[in-house]
C-alpha cells in the first residue's frame, strides 16, 4: 500500500481523459475499496472529461469518518449535488435540511423518537410480521426473495406507524414511486451535466408524474388528519398525529408542506434502511446454517413461542449481533457525502475548501485495521468485548455525530422483533449465494436473494 507523504492526497489512477468515470459508473463500491487498498485512507478520485471533471476525496479510516461526521462536522455540509437532488424530489426534511431549519425540525421531532415512545410501536411491528409469516405459509414451496419481502414488510410497518389505519392508502404509491424517484435522483446526482427539471424530457415528465402522485397521497392523508384536529382513525398515537400536534414556544409547529417533507423522509429512511438490514440478515443466515441454528436456539430459549416485545431486546444478544454483522457487510448507507467548507487536514492530507468528500461505511466496515478476514460473516464480531476494542467509527451504519439517524432505535427495535419472529416460524436455505449490490439513495440489490422456507414446528 502506498503511504501518503506531504499534504496532497494521492490520486487513484484512471483513464487519461475520463479519469475514474467508467470505474465509478460500473462499480463505485469496488472502486472505493481499490482506492483504499492502493493508496491508503485519504484518496483523491477524479472523474469526467477535461473542463467538467469532478474531484472527490474518499476518507476511509474510522478516525477520518469521526472527524468528518462528528469532531469537525460543522466544516462538512450537505451541500453537494446529490443532496440537492434528494431535496428536490423528497423535500427539505430531516435528511437534507441544514442550519436553523435542521435544528428546528430536530427539536420538534426529537420527542417523538424517545426510547419510551418508540418502544410503544412494538405491537404494530409484530402485527405486520405476523401477517407476513402467515402469508408465507399459504405460499407453498416456492422460494421467496427475502430482500423483496423485507422491503414489503418494512414499508407496511413504517406506514402503519406513520399513518395508523390509513396504511393501505400510502403503501401502493410509495412502493412504486420510491424506486423510480430514487433512480432518477441517482442519475442526476452523479451526472456532470443535467438539463433543468422543468424541461419536458421523457425522464423529467415521468419523474414529475411520480412526484405528484407521491405528494398527493401524503397531502390527502395529512389534510384529513388536520381537518379532524389531529384525531387519528386509530388510537391517536400514530406518528403523523404526533407530528401534527408537535409544537413549542420556540419553534412553533409544522405547516402542511413541512409535514409532508417529514413524512416522506420517514417513509424513505424508515423502510429502506430496515429492509436492507433484515433482508441481508436472512440471506446471510441462510448461507450459514451453524449461525442460523444458534439464532434459532436463542429465540426458542428466550421467547418460548411468545411474541417478542421491546423489553426482549436485551435478552436477544445473538439476534442483535446477527443484524449488526449484516449491517457491517451490507450497510444501507454505503456511502455518505459532504462538502468541505474550509480547508481541512484529514490523516495528514490537505482537503481544500469546497471539495466534495465521502466517507464510506462499505469500505471502513471492511478495513483490515479493524476487521480480520473482513468478508467473512461472523456475528461474534459484535460481542460487547469485541465492540469495546474497536474505534467508535469502525462501524457506523447510522452515520454519526449531530446528523446521526434519529430513528436508529426504531430501526433496531423493528429489526430485532421481526428477525426473532421470523426465526420462530421458519428455517431458511439459500437459493442465491451471491447478491450484487450498488449504492443509490440507499444500498440497492441488483439481483434476488431467494431462499427456501421450511416451517418450524410450533
Amino acid at each position: 500500500m502506498a503511504i501518503t507523504t506531504g499534504t496532497e492526497a494521492p490520486e487513484l489512477a484512471g483513464h487519461p481523459l475520463l479519469g475514474s468515470m467508467s470505474d465509478l459508473k460500473n462499480d463505485s463500491l469496488g472502486t472505493f475499496l481499490r482506492a483504499r487498498r492502493e493508496h491508503g485512507d485519504v484518496v483523491r478520485i477524479v472523474a469526467g472529461p477535461p473542463g467538467i471533471r469532478a474531484t472527490v476525496y474518499g476518507v476511509f479510516s474510522a478516525e477520518g469518518a469521526q472527524q468528518v461526521l462528528a469532531g469537525e462536522s460543522a466544516n462538512f455540509r450537505k451541500d453537494n449535488a446529490f443532496y440537492q437532488e434528494i431535496r428536490e424530489s423528497f423535500g427539505n426534511g430531516l435528511l437534507t435540511s441544514q442550519d436553523e431549519d435542521y435544528l428546528r425540525q430536530r427539536r420538534l421531532v426529537q420527542p417523538l423518537f424517545t426510547r419510551r415512545r418508540v418502544d410503544g410501536y412494538a405491537a404494530a411491528i409484530a402485527a405486520e410480521v405476523t401477517t407476513l409469516t402467515e402469508e408465507w405459509r399459504d405460499a407453498g414451496a416456492e422460494p421467496v426473495d427475502v430482500l423483496d419481502e423485507m422491503a414489503r414488510l418494512a414499508l407496511r410497518a413504517v406506514a402503519r406507524i406513520l399513518f395508523g389505519t390509513d396504511v393501505d392508502a400510502a403503501v401502493e404509491i410509495v412502493g412504486s414511486a420510491f424506486p423510480e424517484l430514487g433512480a432518477y435522483v441517482l442519475r442526476r446526482g452523479y451526472s456532470p451535466l443535467n438539463v433543468p427539471r422543468s424541461w419536458p424530457t421523457p425522464a423529467n415528465r415521468r419523474a414529475a408524474a411520480v412526484h405528484r402522485a407521491l405528494y398527493e397521497v401524503c397531502d390527502r392523508i395529512i389534510a384529513g388528519r388536520r381537518s379532524s384536529d389531529g384525531a387519528s382513525p386509530g388510537d391517536g398515537q400514530d406518528l403523523l398525529t404526533l407530528l401534527v400536534e408537535a409544537e413549542s414556544a420556540e419553534d412553533g409547529s409544522f405547516d402542511a408542506t413541512e409535514l409532508r417533507e417529514q413524512v416522506l423522509v420517514f417513509l424513505l429512511a424508515g423502510h429502506e434502511t430496515t429492509a436492507t438490514s433484515l433482508g441481508f440478515a436472512l440471506h446471510l443466515l441462510a448461507l450459514h446454517p451453524a449461525e442460523q441454528k444458534r439464532a434459532h436456539e436463542e429465540v426458542d430459549r428466550v421467547l418460548g413461542g411468545r411474541t417478542p416485545g421491546a423489553g426482549d431486546l436485551d435478552a436477544l444478544p445473538y439476534v442483535t449481533q446477527v443484524l449488526k454483522e449484516a449491517m457491517r457487510l451490507f450497510p444501507a448507507a454505503a456511502v455518505i457525502g459532504r462538502r468541505a467548507v474550509v480547508e481541512t487536514r484529514i490523516g495528514g492530507v490537505t482537503v481544500p475548501a469546497g471539495s466534495d468528500v465521502i466517507v464510506a461505511p462499505w469500505v471502513t466496515h471492511r478495513h483490515p485495521d479493524y476487521w480480520e478476514d473482513a468478508e467473512r460473516f461472523d456475528p461474534d464480531r459484535f460481542t460487547p468485548e469485541a465492540e469495546a476494542a474497536r474505534p467508535r467509527y469502525a462501524w457506523f451504519p447510522f452515520g454519526g455525530g449531530p446528523r446521526a439517524c434519529i430513528g436508529q432505535h426504531f430501526s433496531m427495535l423493528e429489526s430485532v422483533i421481526a428477525l426473532a419472529m421470523i426465526l420462530q416460524r421458519y428455517e431458511f436455505e439459500a437459493v442465491d449465494t451471491e447478491v450484487p449490490v450498488a449504492p443509490a439513495i440507499t444500498l440497492q440489490a441488483m439481483g434476488p436473494a431467494r431462499c427456501r422456507l421450511k416451517p418450524r414446528q410450533a
